[in-house]
């Protein structure tokens, strides 16, 4: 590792950039949580929004002013420079980014002469002159302000002249900061790092030089370590790479690379061990899913399906792992699946807490073949995993027994279907039978066999479904094939996915949904 002395400042702008991705939404309060849990994590800077622009950003600044009670980060007002040939006192966007009432400001400014003379029909002069009037206006009115020069680098390949031209207006008016954005996401490396080098012996010693990159070509993460060996101090990017198209620049990876194996400091003491657990909980509220094999903080980042290399990682960790997991708050976790030796069963079984004696672990190793033959997939299932590991060793699941099920589907007047699910269930000595209608079969079975048990088992309030996912595992047996259904689930803190196989698609879904219930009630008891 290098060990640098200094210090690179992180700005998050999930809150804008993320929220462009397709698919994702965030409301007011979403918004919010997000920002408190960027505050937990302790990056620099936190981009709000573009206040004004929309009547949900507008009522995010209103409210994060009395809410928002942020102790390591600082929230930013996204805006942009004045219009060509308007005056800075009547424009609309620069009063707006005055009435967020953030202490930091962060404008937009056009830094390729292409943009300014074919998309704002000005003058390189006039372009000029709106980022120069803008940032003193906006510290003349007491504020801390970031310019992010949009498509810098493809505006310096054209014409490097005007580019620090644009710069240097911004930087002799009194931004703290010149972020280069690579908007088109089209730069490489070497380019990035070139760049940000002649920038950096031009004004680098008279402000703050940031990164801030578009992932189009995949090297979103690379150009901004780049540009920081370069001589950047300031990183901007998203959580889990959200962003427009292919996304922004990942800071769940840039910051530990920075931190782990540069030796920068990102975050304060003992705040990247939060990074893992803020990454899932800020794509939990944004109903996003973090990548399993994304670096550090995916589920898969430190998984090993152990072959033959089980005994080795049993003993040196190390030998397979870059870091220690822990240092993000990940952790190390062994896959199983009809592979396994008596050795992964084992380190598995420790991993869980469990006490296997010989004839237990073959038990498992024998029902892992038995059943990966037949269909069923337990390195995507690692609740049933946990639990066929957990019968082996003796355990009987006592917290419910169904007795029957039955799910009718009738086509009402009009053509609307309607799904009734029937659950007979015994928890101990009491029987229920409970009916439910739902949004298809697996809904209608989980309300009717929730209501059944959440008299008893008042934690499964807190239990719900995040996913379900069907396969069909023998296309050629048409609609007679076998089904693989994985169904995933979450308490709030602990995620887990069950499974079902079965040539009846409701049957392989009432497997996985009854062995989820099982996994959940049994990790409540122990919480």
């Amino acid at each position: 590792m290098n060990n640098h002395t200094g210090s690179v400042e992180v700005f998050d702008t999930t809150l804008r950039d993320g929220l462009q991705v397709e698919g994702v939404s965030a409301s007011v309060e979403d918004k919010l949580r997000i920002a408190e849990q960027l505050d937990l994590l302790g990056v620099d800077f936190i981009e709000g929004g573009w206040p004004g622009a929309n009547p949900k950003d507008i009522e995010f600044f209103a409210r994060a002013a009395s809410e928002l009670d942020l102790t390591a980060s600082t929230l930013v007002a996204f805006g942009s420079t004045r219009r060509p040939k308007g005056k800075v006192d009547d424009d609309a966007t620069l009063r707006n980014l005055l009435d967020a009432r953030t202490a930091v400001v962060c404008i937009v400014a056009k830094s390729w002469d292409y943009h300014v003379l074919e998309a704002l029909k000005t003058t390189l002069d006039e372009g000029e002159a709106m980022i120069a009037d803008s940032v003193e206006f906006l510290a003349g009115q007491g504020r801390r302000v970031l310019v992010d020069m949009e498509h810098f680098f493809d505006g310096y390949k054209r014409n490097p002249e005007f580019a620090l031209r644009a710069l240097e207006a911004a930087v002799v008016k009194g931004a703290s900061h010149v972020v280069l954005c690579d908007t088109n996401g089209g730069s490489l490396p070497d380019e990035v790092a070139a760049i940000v080098g002649d920038v950096h012996r031009h004004v680098g010693g008279d402000v703050t030089i940031g990164i801030h990159c578009h992932d189009d070509t995949g090297c979103a993460v690379a150009n901004s370590m780049a540009a920081v060996g370069a001589g950047a101090r300031h990183v901007q990017g998203t959580l889990n790479g959200l962003g427009e198209r292919t996304g922004n620049a990942n800071l769940t990876t840039i910051i530990p690379n920075l931190q782990l194996k540069l030796g920068y400091t990102c975050l304060p003491d003992g705040r990247l061990e939060r990074l893992t657990a803020v990454s899932h909980h800020v794509a939990e509220l944004l109903n996003r899913a973090v990548n399993p094999q994304a670096p550090y903080v995916g589920s898969s980042a430190f998984a090993h399906k152990a072959g033959l290399h089980v005994s080795a990682i049993a003993r040196a960790k190390d030998a397979y792992e870059h870091v220690d997991p822990e240092a993000v708050g990940n952790g190390t976790r062994f896959v199983v699946s009809e592979m396994a030796g008596r050795a992964t069963i084992q380190m598995k079984a420790d991993e869980l807490g469990l006490e296997m004696d010989g004839p237990a672990v073959n038990q498992v190793i024998d029902d892992l073949k038995r059943l990966e033959h037949e269909g069923y997939h337990f390195e995507a299932a690692d609740g049933s995993l946990e639990l066929l590991m957990r019968r082996a060793a003796g355990f009987e699941q006592e917290f419910f027994r169904v007795e029957s099920m039955r799910v009718i589907t009738d086509e009402l007047p009009g053509g609307e279907f309607v799904t009734e699910a029937t659950v007979k269930v015994w928890v101990g000595e009491d029987r229920h039978v409970f009916v439910a209608e739902g949004n298809g079969p697996v809904n209608a079975i989980d309300i009717a066999l929730r209501k059944a048990l959440l008299k008893y088992y008042p934690q499964l309030d807190r239990v719900h479904l995040v996913d379900f996912t069907v396969r069909i595992l023998d296309g050629g047996a048409a609609t007679g094939a076998v089904t693989r259904v994985l169904l995933s689930a979450t308490d709030g803190e602990r995620d887990w996915t069950t499974i079902g196989v079965s040539g009846n698609v409701i049957e392989a879904s009432w497997r996985a949904l009854e062995e989820s219930y099982v996994y959940g009630l049994l990790h409540a008891r122990h919480d």
